[in-house]
């Protein structure tokens, strides 16, 4: 499956130079601040992230200064572009528990929405691939070498296409957190990454699903770089009951809206982390 960009850095910064936690939470803090006056002085929310947050320390250097470049003819990207359809796409692609020998460490989870637009209606066909970390909150991933253990029996990675109704539907295991060096002591809440593709692969948009209730949600700069708080929760899965299979696994749902006011928060594709 298709994956950009770095994958987190391991362990904990020791640069005495590196911020702490309370001074990440401050510039949170006060851009959220910020935002909210915006919003009050009739400004639109920002209901996607800036490419330049702040607290998000590498955003800063590597966000797009530029303008974009016009490509000349667009359908041309389609020409030298991989090429899926259904029968690309197999059963064990959307169980992440099936692909190897044994069964995977874990809590077992099945994370099923809807993929639809602005309208509401179902987008059909639609290639939804998703990566994650094992349950000990490490990457299959040579990038990632902080002291978790992997796990032999899970990859991380799956993908589906979009029923006529929009639902895909993943069996997987949650996700740990884990640490990253954007500033000393931070961690990621436990995630998982989405990426869907329209009728074009230049129409890839890529986010992140998170779980309810998780503790780190406010000192999480990623997660918080949505300054619009309802927002935030779009990008919060729902437990459902409904959803759980007897002793077997617990049941998330979580739609995506492609585009409109009520959109699901997408990241460029070098931001992924």
């Amino acid at each position: 499956m298709t994956r950009t960009g770095p994958m987190p850095a391991e362990g904990m910064a020791t640069d005495m130079s590196t911020p702490v936690q309370s001074e990440i939470d401050a510039e949170i803090g006060a851009l959220h601040e910020a935002a909210a006056k915006a919003v009050a002085a009739g400004a639109p929310a920002e209901v996607h992230p800036r490419r330049d947050f702040a607290p998000y320390r590498s955003s800063v250097l590597r966000h797009p200064k530029n303008p974009l470049v016009a490509l000349g003819d667009p359908d041309a990207v389609e020409l030298s572009g991989p090429v899926f359809g259904v029968t690309d796409i197999t059963e064990l692609d959307s169980d992440l528990t099936r692909q190897h020998p044994g069964e995977p460490l874990g809590e077992r989870i099945t994370v099923t929405g809807r993929v639809l637009d602005r309208a509401g209606r179902p987008v059909r066909g639609q290639l939804v691939e998703i990566w994650q970390a094992n349950a000990s909150g490490r990457y299959a991933h040579q990038r990632d070498q902080h002291p978790a253990p992997l796990d032999p029996n899970f990859t991380g990675v799956g993908r589906c296409l979009t029923g006529d109704d929009g639902a895909y539907q993943f069996t997987t295991v949650k996700p740990g957190a884990y640490p990253w060096r954007n500033h000393l002591n931070a961690w990621r809440p436990a995630h998982i990454h989405f990426s869907l593709f329209g009728t074009a692969f230049g129409q890839r948009l890529i986010t992140q699903m998170y779980f309810p209730g998780d503790p780190l949600f406010p000192y999480d700069p990623i997660f918080n770089s949505v300054t619009d708080e309802r927002a935030r929760q779009r990008l919060i899965a729902a437990y459902g009951h409904d959803l759980s299979r007897p002793e077997w696994s617990l049941g998330y749902r979580w739609d995506i809206v492609l585009d409109g006011p009520a959109a699901t928060w997408t990241e460029a594709p070098e931001e992924d982390l």
